[in-house]
């Protein structure tokens, strides 16, 4: 049957299962049967301790020895005649000794693919396109350096339960999904943004460990403790499923805090060419030539106040508006005056958008990139070739989870549908021009009577009242109460509505207060009477 052993297998046939999120449980397509998460875990534990019973029985077979880095402390596995004297990782003195068995042993592997002539040549190629670059300069002169590696990292496969928010938000989301594979380098010495550039890897070639791949190449034992490879799993985890949760909340800065009891964690030994020295610091993936480099020198990202932010937007809109105002024949001196009077009211406005973000301040971030090489390769005839096609991550949406009614069921959320837009601006359009509208009811729809002068006094509070109310509680309104759709087993979706009950008690004692008690039923008569006042002048002129 088709799949690899990283797959979760049917209780019932042994076919590979698909986990289905919304019903939280490995089903086959095949039979049909179910397997519970829980199972799926003690699987997989059942087979890693007999995958390690073997190696242990290999392991009395075999003579390797073992070198410790008395620098960076990297633990590297390599065959009895190498010669090794200085670490690949940091330059600095080994010490040999004979290989004892140790449990932290990786119980899978993907075995190399290319060798390392033919990794030099990925390497080569990436040079020669990049030859203007001084990494690739770097790397012509250090390639000899280069030399391949099994790296110890840590496979995570299955359900994850997430809580995201968005970062200017107010509420958090749970949500469920689920991760094909995400690798986390275990290894304490090379840089994981590197590492990560080169990958994806084929789980399709994943195999039991056996001391036989070892020959001709090196194995570095993982030199990490159980938090830090917790805390590299959640970031690796958050970092590979923050673009699928982004298209669900609709931005780009959102929280993922990811909780993955539920996943497999399965160490494996990944192929790997490193080259680590002074001068430049390159990856080549072992198993699809994929090249990795990190630059030399750090880049630099400037980040302003949220404040200047809203100032710089301001001047942007009102120097196109000046400019706007001169091209269709406006006086100089009429364009600065109105350019004025409405800079004044659009920097309330962008001052009103921008305050989602006051934790933003001037600051200089450095960060060093990473470039790569965008072709895989793939061997015909005994030859390495390019491939045409990338190799794709299979992912999965994630699934909305929301308490209703007292059962936690799955629903979709819907935020800034075109239908809830346009409800949006139709209640500010109305908002903007209530009294005409009022106006309108009273004299009969006759609109050669309207006098908009009436109304001037409404107009100048709501013209940018109803702006900051579109950019700031509008959007407060659609991502902190999303529309909620049940999904059922069936895959249909009802739209939920929550009931909203009115406790008329409370609601006619504060109607009394506003509307009796002083001083407050001062201000609210005068703004009924005001109203009232403009609606009539709007209606019927000021004769």
């Amino acid at each position: 049957m088709e799949g690899n052993i990283a797959d979760v297998r049917c209780r019932e046939c042994g076919a590979p299962a698909k986990y289905n999120i919304i019903k939280q449980q490995y089903l086959c397509s095949y039979c049909g049967g179910v397997t519970e998460v829980s199972e799926a875990q003690k699987e997989k534990q059942g087979f890693r301790s007999i995958v390690q019973s073997r190696i242990r029985k290999s392991a009395e077979h075999t003579r390797l020895f073992q070198a410790s880095c008395s620098g960076c402390g990297a633990v590297i596995l390599f065959e009895e005649g190498e010669a090794m004297a200085d670490c690949a990782f940091c330059g600095r003195a080994l010490v040999r000794k004979t290989y004892l068995f140790d449990e932290d042993l990786p119980e899978m592997i993907i075995p190399f693919r290319i060798s390392k002539d033919e990794a030099m040549d990925c390497l080569d190629d990436w040079c020669r396109k990049n030859r203007g670059k001084k990494e690739a300069k770097a790397l012509l002169k250090n390639k000899d350096q280069l030399q391949g590696f099994y790296l110890p990292y840590e496979l995570v496969r299955g359900p994850v339960d997430c809580t995201v928010s968005r970062m200017d938000g107010l509420r958090d989301y749970h949500c469920s999904g689920y991760i094909d594979r995400v690798f986390v380098n275990a290894s304490e010495q090379l840089d994981n943004r590197l590492l990560d550039a080169m990958e994806p890897y084929d789980l399709d070639a994943l195999n039991e460990f056996a001391f036989s791949y070892a020959a001709g190449q090196r194995v570095k034992i993982r030199d990490i403790d159980d938090r830090e490879l917790e805390k590299r799993t959640d970031a690796e985890v958050s970092e590979d499923y923050a673009p699928l949760v982004r298209r669900t909340l609709e931005t780009e800065k959102i929280s993922v805090e990811p909780y993955t009891d539920r996943a497999l964690h399965m160490p494996v030994l990944l192929p790997a060419y490193v080259i680590c020295s002074m001068q430049c610091k390159a990856a080549v993936n072992g198993q699809t030539g994929k090249v990795s480099v990190l630059a030399q020198d750090p880049s630099h990202y400037y980040f302003i106040p949220w404040w200047a932010k809203a100032i710089l937007a301001a001047l942007a809109i009102s120097a196109i508006a000046f400019g706007s105002f001169c091209l269709f024949g406006m006086k100089m001196e009429e364009s600065l005056y109105i350019t004025g009077m409405l800079g004044l009211t659009i920097l309330i406005i962008t001052l009103c958008a921008y305050s989602d973000s006051v934790k933003n301040s001037f600051r200089v971030e450095t960060e060093r990139k990473i470039f790569t090489s965008s072709p895989l390769y793939k061997r015909e005839n005994g030859v390495l070739v390019k491939e045409d096609k990338n190799l794709e991550v299979p992912s999965q949406p994630p699934v909305f989870f929301e308490k209703i009614e007292g059962t936690v069921r799955p629903v979709q959320l819907v935020f800034s549908s075109p239908l809830r837009m346009i409800q949006m601006i139709l209640l500010a359009l109305t908002v903007l021009f209530l009294p005409v509208i009022v106006a309108l009811f009273l004299n009969g729809f006759d609109f050669k009577r309207l006098e908009l002068g009436g109304s001037a006094v409404w107009f100048c509070i709501m013209v940018p009242v109803v702006p900051i109310y579109l950019l700031k509680f509008g959007s407060i309104e659609f991502y902190e109460h999303p529309w909620i759709y049940m999904i059922h087993e069936d895959g249909s979706k009802t739209r939920y509505h929550k009931k909203i009950e009115i406790d008329w008690k409370q609601f006619l004692s504060s109607a009394a207060h506003l509307l009796f008690v002083p001083p407050v039923s001062f201000a609210v008569w005068f703004g009924i009477l005001s109203f009232c006042v403009m609606c009539w002048l709007t209606a019927f002129g000021f004769q």
